[in-house]
């Protein structure tokens, strides 16, 4: 009896050191993180204007869903807001700045999902949405449906009322270059010289509700409707209020294999543990070696921030009552 007890007493407190080393002592009233995408981003290879550019739209985005957050707003709004932000500029591979397809055409995908009830809507290859995030909200909060692709999506974003967009707005002469500079190389299948312009965000409001958001024009020179991980919820997004949110950029279709997003929420809710550990450890450990190359942004229910990557950089920031914090390169954490 007496050695039970004692064994009982024994793990008790093991126990308890455990989850004091795993669990902060305090959640944080509200915690956002962004990305802007992972890539070949050198240091050497930035001017100092491009540099103060990226940098000055990733602290608009943490602005516009901090505003949110501080005020007692939801996640939801928050991670809307930022990743509008990031849409709305040229700068990105999402929304105004989506790269070009191989025909020329602009096809963006985005996906949401709140970790409450684990809702969620996504997008696939539309075309007129200004702002694909929203397309996706709407499919989570209008239908009973998860996925919208094609022509079907673009119908419903007419039908549901969001601002629409020609391809003069979508047009921008850095991203024509690329398609035509990948053209002319006749390198549809090389991803050597590509940045991964997707954009993200995951975020913790008062009420312990924990969101993720992600949208993206895709891969430059991109054929046959190809759909990324993007608007594949598992994939490149997931939030669960049982352990984390997700949003991932990256080689999208290793992505899609090792059902990333999802993956690390499932090991966060049943092992625990780090989420940084555990995000570096999924990217480094698996994605890597397999040939898939990019990141992830991730936050549990705690307050935990991961933002690792096996690329040289990727554009990325948090913030947090007291804290604030943006980065590109590889040497900045």
């Amino acid at each position: 009896m007496f050695r039970s007890v004692y064994l009982l007493l024994v793990f008790l407190v093991l126990w308890s050191c455990r989850q004091e080393e795993t669990t902060p002592s305090a959640v944080p009233a509200y915690v956002l993180v962004i990305h802007g995408g992972a890539g070949a981003l050198q240091k050497s290879e930035m001017t100092a204007e491009q540099d103060s550019q990226y940098r000055a739209m990733l602290h608009l985005a943490l602005d516009a869903g901090e505003d949110i957050l501080k005020n007692g707003g939801t996640s939801l709004d928050a991670i809307t807001a930022a990743i509008r932000i990031m849409e709305d500029s040229p700068l990105f591979n999402a929304g105004k700045g989506a790269v070009f397809a191989h025909d020329g055409t602009n096809q963006m995908d985005a996906s949401i999902m709140e970790g409450e009830t684990l809702r969620a809507g996504a997008v696939g290859g539309v075309s007129q949405a200004r702002n694909p995030i929203l397309a996706a909200r709407a499919v989570m909060e209008k239908t009973d449906h998860v996925l919208l692709t094609g022509s079907g999506a673009d119908q419903f974003v007419l039908d549901a009322g969001l601002d629409t967009a020609g391809t003069d707005y979508f047009f921008t002469q850095r991203r024509w270059d690329s398609l035509q500079k990948i053209l002319k190389r006749e390198q549809q299948d090389s991803l050597s010289d590509q940045k991964f312009g997707t954009v993200g965000a995951v975020a913790l409001d008062r009420n312990g509700l924990l969101v993720a958001g992600t949208s993206t024009g895709g891969m430059t020179n991109k054929r046959w409707n190809r759909l990324g991980d993007s608007p594949l919820i598992g994939a490149g997004t997931y939030a669960d209020n049982r352990s984390c949110a997700v949003s991932c950029t990256g080689h999208g279709e290793y992505f899609i294999r090792y059902a990333v997003a999802h993956e690390l929420a499932s090991r966060m809710r049943h092992l625990g543990g780090d989420l940084q550990e555990t995000a570096t450890a999924l990217l480094a450990d698996e994605l890597f070696p397999a040939g898939g190359t990019g990141g992830l942004i991730a936050l549990d229910r705690h307050g935990q921030i991961a933002m690792p990557f096996t690329t040289e950089g990727m554009y990325r920031g948090f913030t947090r009552p007291g804290e604030r914090k943006v980065a590109i390169y590889g040497d900045e954490d």
